[in-house]
């Protein structure tokens, strides 16, 4: 049995009301997910339950699923695929929303080959994509161990053009980031803690990753972080 490690956060649908307040359906699904991730050394860090029709695009316990997963830098699951949607365009946009999504039903399924299986026909360039780099990765690790050396400077120098295109990437990670935590952020606050010192404080205890997703948080990646809000 696959072992499971890390941080994930789970997401539950039913299509009635009926199934909802009843709990079945629920209660179905989080077992699916239990057995799953029996076995290595996880946490779910958040669950959300959405009582929605599979054929409607907006959830908004879906979304705050995936804000979540972003802040705690966890992985998505979900007890079957149809739980999400059966719209492959739908599945598309959720899966480059820069969040792991597991399936329960689907244990081997991750990677590169689980967007190509959910995508189907649509991920045929990304599936491609991924095999290069299969290969490419191990035509480099047969070189290494040939003793060739590899990286170093291979010439190719950054212009103005590719600089600028690298600074607004990263500001726009910093960006995303910072909005995934300002809801954490404006929770503390309303609590009475206002001070950059008493905010790391707050973040450190709930678990929140920093923006590099290793340390401590401290009163400057705080300031940092608020500075990039609106």
């Amino acid at each position: 049995m696959a072992q499971h490690n890390g941080k994930f956060v789970t997401y539950y649908r039913v299509s009635t009301g009926k199934q909802g307040k009843s709990g079945l359906g629920i209660e179905a699904q989080r077992a699916a997910v239990a057995a799953y991730l029996n076995g290595g050394d996880w946490s779910i860090v958040a669950e959300f339950t959405e009582v929605e029709s599979g054929k409607r695009s907006d959830r908004p316990a879906l979304e705050q699923a995936l804000a979540a997963a972003r802040l705690h830098r966890a992985a998505l699951v979900v007890s079957k695929v149809d739980r999400l949607t059966r719209s492959v365009a739908f599945l598309s946009r959720l899966l480059e929303a820069g969040v792991d999504v597991r399936f329960a039903d689907l244990p081997v399924i991750e990677g590169a080959t689980g967007r190509f299986l959910l995508q189907q026909m649509v991920a045929v360039a990304e599936l491609e994509a991924g095999m290069i780099s299969a290969r490419t990765k191990a035509a480099l690790a047969a070189a290494k161990r040939r003793g060739k050396t590899l990286g170093g400077n291979r010439g190719v120098v950054p212009d103005a053009k590719m600089q600028e295109a690298s600074r607004k990437a990263l500001q726009a990670r910093s960006a995303a980031r910072a909005a995934d935590i300002a809801p954490v952020i404006r929770e503390l606050q309303a609590a009475g803690k206002t001070s950059l010192r008493a905010i790391a404080d707050g973040l450190n205890e709930r678990g929140i990753p920093t923006s590099r997703g290793n340390g401590q948080w401290s009163a400057v990646q705080v300031s940092r972080v608020l500075e990039r809000l609106p």
